[in-house]
């Protein structure tokens, strides 16, 4: 037993000897290994340097003299040089108390070229591309470059276009780059079809998309090119417009586009599910903020029970609940909506929760992308601002806002977290478009102005700064008109749109006397809802009037002749309100427009105006897209002092009447010559439809309308003459017409019919003219 135990003690002795040994060694192995890792150099040492000085080498890595580095700060230093560009390959090792840094340099390039590109100029291809002259070459960086010039060449409907490179050696490390283009055909959109819509035809649809199929003058939009982010943006158009009309589960399937190789044109096919149509049924409001009662709130509610659902009245709708509760001192207030489908009676009952949202305050508003819009003008178009409490609300209206500006292809408002948890960051990027615009206006009539045409060039975002600005020229045989605008939206500061408009006149159309006629009007607008807003205006003009030797005249013409120059100096005052959706080519909605004008603010003219015009604009047939109007209008004018000149009075015809001349209704003298009225009415009822047969890529409609108008009365001192038509007459025409929404604006031919008329009126069967109305 006790030799068992020395042996057993012995073993543990030895045992226990062998750990001491091999915990030493161990210690002795990490010791050497953090030496490895962990090491201290005197000297760094750069070679294969030709024409980056070595001391910017060293300047670009993490490694020190004299400064414990490891293996760690080797990589980090070989990824700082290679992010530089000016490197192909480095190496990094260790000698003792020396690093040596070897470096492959890249080659430098001396000149960039494009070859062959006509549709796109080099200034525009320069800023594509991301290689630059004195820059370094790279072929992975060149590779990128020609497939962003593709891309370019792609927006622009030139998909078959090529891109080469060749790379020419100089001496001392450089190299010339070319970039060979064959810009190819242009890419045509053959035809856009859509499947499975019932409520909507195809030419309906493809009225709502941005995309257009190519015609004769696509040249001009440039809205026949296939881009895939184009065509997402079409889907989003798509849905809103299904959304706003009942199709509360309208989805797109899919969208596809087929290129055709044989003959290299695009094919758009969009497949979608239109769902049921829906009406609103009940409306509620609930509240859970002490504060604000739920009945108090219904009277801001943009939804109505029984009316076509709208996801738009909805979001109307939070929107004005929302800014009532902000205005009553509760900024955080959330609105949600609940909708409740009735699927028997295909009805959505929404209920509006108010609830108290997170609070969370606005710590910067960040904008993103506009190469050339002002960053001011985009932060304008907020109601809120940095410090501001984060409402998600009114950053929906925001981007409404913007997108309703005409200045951005894309706008996109995204949230990131602020420095704070309750700081939130606004995210907003945009790409801008172009906004000038070239206009031609022309016209005719078989009256005294005959043909006349009108060319302008404006633009939208002048300089950048929301300014709009327009010069127009034009005239006939015998007219001559010069015309320039300037609008600033936001005049001082405020949403209050101020500008000015100048215009020449030279009218040699009568027989007996010239006029010449200078005006300017200084107006600023302001809104007073989303619908309605008010403009006043100082308006002053200057006539001159030249007559025939000899020509004679009758006493009120006689009067106003003798009296030129005649000077009017008015303020004016107009109410509008307008629920237009497209003002293009209106088919649902209301435009009014009430004015009131007095003169005597100096100069020589001496009234009071009143005119009023409505138009009111419903689908008769939504499929078929034929679209009913009903639109009534009066005036009157009175003189404050004496009698009125007789060119201060009322005049309408063919404008408003059509199958009538220009004046060409309404108190006339014996010797024919128009002397106005005192008051008007006038009624027109037109239904518009789309020509049948023709593609509706052509933009050609068609309309039958009737109208009526009676024009009377008299404020002039007649000298004793006999007029006809003092009295009030009605005056009716029907007819037709042909409307062109063309690339330059809309454009109208009318032929109508005089079905009730006086023996001494003016008529004429055949108008030309633009079709704005509004």
């Amino acid at each position: 037993m006790k030799a068992g135990s020395k042996l057993l003690g012995a073993l543990s002795a030895l045992a226990l000897s062998m750990c001491v040994v091999l915990s030493g060694a161990g210690a002795a192995f990490l010791a050497s290994a953090v030496t490895a890792q962990a090491a201290v150099v005197n000297t760094i040492d750069v070679r294969g340097n030709q024409r980056v000085d070595a001391d910017t080498i060293r300047g670009n890595m993490t490694i020190k003299p004299g400064v414990n580095f490891t293996n760690v700060d080797i990589d980090e230093s070989i990824k700082q040089l290679f992010a530089t560009g000016l490197f192909s390959d480095v190496r990094i090792d260790q000698r003792g108390r020396v690093l040596i840094v070897t470096v492959d340099e890249n080659l430098i390039i001396n000149q960039i070229v494009f070859n062959g590109n006509k549709k796109i100029k080099d200034k525009q291809l320069e800023a594509i591309v991301q290689s630059r002259p004195l820059g370094p070459y790279s072929e992975t960086t060149i590779e990128y470059d020609a497939d962003a010039i593709r891309e370019a060449y792609d927006r622009i409907g030139r998909s078959d276009a090529t891109v080469t490179t060749q790379v020419v050696n100089l001496n001392g490390g450089r190299v010339n780059v070319a970039f060979d283009i064959s810009e190819g055909g242009r890419t045509k959109i053959t035809s856009i079809n859509f499947v499975g819509n019932k409520a909507y035809s195809n030419g309906r649809l493809a009225d709502v998309i941005n995309t257009k199929r190519s015609g004769i003058l696509s040249f001009l939009s440039r809205k026949d090119v296939y881009d895939p982010d184009k065509l997402r943006a079409d889907e989003e158009l798509l849905r809103r417009f299904y959304y706003n009309r009942g199709f509360a589960d309208f989805r797109i399937i899919s969208s596809s586009a087929d290129l055709d190789p044989a003959s290299g044109d695009y094919v758009i096919t969009i497949t979608l599910d239109e769902g049921e149509r829906y009406s609103f049924g009940d409306i509620e409001v609930e509240s859970t903020v002490a504060g604000i009662d739920a009945e108090a709130v219904r009277r801001h509610l943009a939804s109505r029970k029984g009316a076509v659902y709208s996801a738009e009245k909805v979001e109307d709708s939070i929107i004005s609940i929302s800014e009532a509760a902000a205005a009553d001192g509760y900024p955080f207030a959330q609105v949600t909506p609940r909708g409740n489908r009735d699927f028997a009676n295909r009805t959505i009952s929404v209920t509006y929760l108010i609830d108290q949202g997170q609070r969370a305050y606005i710590e910067r508003i960040e904008i993103r992308g506009n190469t050339r819009t002002a960053d001011y003008v985009i932060r304008r178009e907020f109601d809120i601002s940095e410090g501001d409490a984060f409402n998600q609300v009114l950053i929906r209206r925001a981007k409404r806002r913007l997108e309703g500006l005409g200045y951005f292809q894309s706008v996109n408002i995204t949230t990131q977290p602020g420095s704070e948890p309750d700081r939130v960051v606004i995210i907003v990027d945009v790409k801008d478009q172009a906004t000038g615009e070239f206009s031609i206006g022309a016209g005719y009539s078989t009256g005294t102005s005959g043909a006349t045409a009108e060319l302008g060039i404006s633009e939208r975002n002048f300089l950048g700064r929301g300014q709009f600005i327009k010069v127009a020229v034009g005239g006939g045989v015998d007219t001559r008109t010069y015309r320039f605008s300037f609008t600033e939206p936001y005049f001082l500061g405020y949403r209050l749109a101020a500008g000015f408009d100048v215009a020449k006149t030279e009218d040699t159309s009568q027989d007996d006397y010239d006029i010449e006629t200078l005006g300017v009007t200084f107006r600023v607008a302001a809104p007073i809802t989303d619908r309605l807003r008010t403009v006043v205006a100082y308006n002053y003009s200057r006539e001159e009037y030249d007559p025939e030797t000899g020509a004679t005249f009758s006493a009120p013409i006689q009067d106003a002749i003798n009296n030129s120059p005649w000077v009017k100096s008015s303020i004016s005052n107009s109410l509008i309100f307008d629920t237009i959706d497209d003002k293009r080519l209106p088919r649902e909605g209301i435009f009014a427009r009430m004015t009131g004008e007095f003169a005597g603010l100096g100069g020589d003219a001496k009234f009071v105006k009143f005119t009023a015009r409505g138009s009111y604009y419903h689908p008769i047939s939504e499929y078929g897209d034929i679209i009913g109007m009903l639109s009534a209008g009066g005036g009157y004018v009175a003189s404050t002092s004496g009698d009125l000149r007789v060119f201060d009075q009322l005049f309408i015809g063919g404008e408003t009447i059509r199958g009538f001349e220009s004046q060409g209704i309404g108190p006339r003298d014996t010797n024919g010559d128009a002397l106005g009225g005192t008051t008007y009415f006038n009624a027109t009822a037109e239904v518009g439809f789309p020509v049948p047969v023709l593609p509706r890529d052509f933009g050609l409609r068609g309309a039958v309308f009737a109208d009526a108008a009676t024009l009377y009365g008299t404020d002039l001192n007649l000298g004793g003459a006999t007029v006809n038509g003092l009295d009030m007459q009605w005056r009716a025409s029907v007819g037709g017409s042909v409307i062109w929404s063309s690339p330059f604006g809309p454009f109208r031919i009318d032929f109508g019919f005089p079905i009730a008329k006086e023996s001494f009126d003016k008529t004429q069967t055949f108008r030309f003219g633009t079709a704005g109305k509004f």
